[in-house]
């Protein structure tokens, strides 16, 4: 009987080294989504990284976290601590101010290129069990049509208003290095504030809000879903609602920064996601019209500003985008970009936005 024990032991310890050894090689191979990176250096990403790519755990309001879950929950990345009330450092993070005491973790620069599906000069991640034909999707025509006018027709607001960004691109960060500010000289209104810009050069009528929605982190979708509303109601024009994020990669202990390079100057890596809702669990009856106008912004941006996108999300989710037929998250850059790279990125964004409206006229 001793024997027999040993044995079982033995068996159950053999079978559990070969599960563990299968999701390491999982993992292994996952990390190739980093594009020119080495495997074994950024393996740590893939094992803290939801979908191998991003660290966007919430859902929007009314939508649940996976098919397979009933209820909603927004939950805080793994690398940016929660928040009870509106307590956010109003002061944005300096690397060169004194940081006695505090760790100092790296910063890996990568480039996503290669990912899922490739269609001409861009990559999809179907996440989803639609078969999705990018190639009919794409020629379709826009599910709305801009005006030649000045009336307000694009709305650029952010769920999570108080997003940020490095300081400098140095590599490192330290432990107290918290990527979140009210002031919005610093968070990511400043790149909605680029994006808008470059609609108003090109003549296409915009505004941007800045209300915050994260000062309590969990409904933040909620509340910025009564600000589309809002606007909506006074602006019955809009065609377009972007919400502006930047996303957060890696863990505690490193950080990695999504970059391209457009005519020698270094800009954060967008990611465009659009959702999916086959059984009208999402209220997103029309969703195959904003992954029309996903796939067509991807494409442009890929044909105008090589490297610029990482491949596109397309998921089962909604994140307000479910209030017309023209609204798409967009994440520009993550936490370990600078600023100036997230702003530039913002300007040949905005760019491309007007042109892939423009060309629905």
């Amino acid at each position: 009987m001793k024997i027999k024990g040993k044995l079982k032991k033995i068996a159950y310890s053999a079978l559990a080294l070969t599960i563990v050894s299968i999701a390491v090689f999982s993992i292994y191979e996952r990390a190739s989504d980093f594009s020119g990176g080495d495997k074994v250096a950024v393996m740590a990403a893939a094992l803290t990284m939801s979908k191998g790519n991003y660290n966007i755990e919430y859902k929007a309001a009314g939508v649940k976290k996976s098919v397979k879950k009933k209820k909603t929950t927004e939950t805080q990345p793994a690398t940016q601590k929660p928040t009870t009330s509106s307590t956010f450092s109003p002061k944005y993070y300096n690397t060169f101010s004194s940081h006695s005491g505090k760790k100092k973790y790296p910063i890996y620069t990568k480039q996503y290129r290669v990912g899922g599906e490739k269609y001409d000069n861009f990559y999809v991640k179907n996440n989803t069990s639609y078969n999705l034909d990018i190639a009919s999707a794409v020629k379709k025509d826009l599910g709305f049509k801009l005006e030649k006018n000045k009336d307000v027709q694009v709305l650029i607001y952010h769920t999570h208003t108080s997003e940020s960004f490095i300081d400098c691109d140095v590599g490192y960060y330290y432990s107290d290095f918290y990527p979140r500010t009210t002031d919005t000289r610093y968070n990511i209104t400043r790149v909605g504030d680029v994006i808008e810009q470059q609609l108003k050069n090109a003549g296409i009528g915009v505004v941007h809000d800045k209300t915050s929605h994260d000062d309590l982190y969990t409904g933040s979708y909620l509340r910025s879903r009564k600000t589309i509303e809002k606007y909506l109601e006074k602006y019955p024009k809009i065609k377009v609602t972007l919400d502006i994020h930047r996303d957060s990669i890696g863990s505690d202990t490193f950080k990695v920064k999504p970059t391209f390079t457009y005519k020698g100057k270094k800009g954060a890596q967008i990611m465009i996601l659009s959702g999916y809702d086959p059984n009208g669990y999402f209220n997103f009856p029309k969703w195959n019209y904003n992954l029309r106008f996903a796939l067509k912004l991807q494409k442009e941006c890929e044909t105008k500003y090589k490297g610029m996108t990482r491949p596109l999300d397309f998921g089962n989710f909604a994140y307000n985008m479910n209030v017309n037929t023209g609204s798409l998250l967009i994440e520009v850059g993550a936490d370990g970009n600078t600023l100036e790279e997230a702003e530039y990125s913002g300007k040949l964004l905005g760019k491309a936005v007007a042109q892939v409206l423009q060309n629905s006229y």
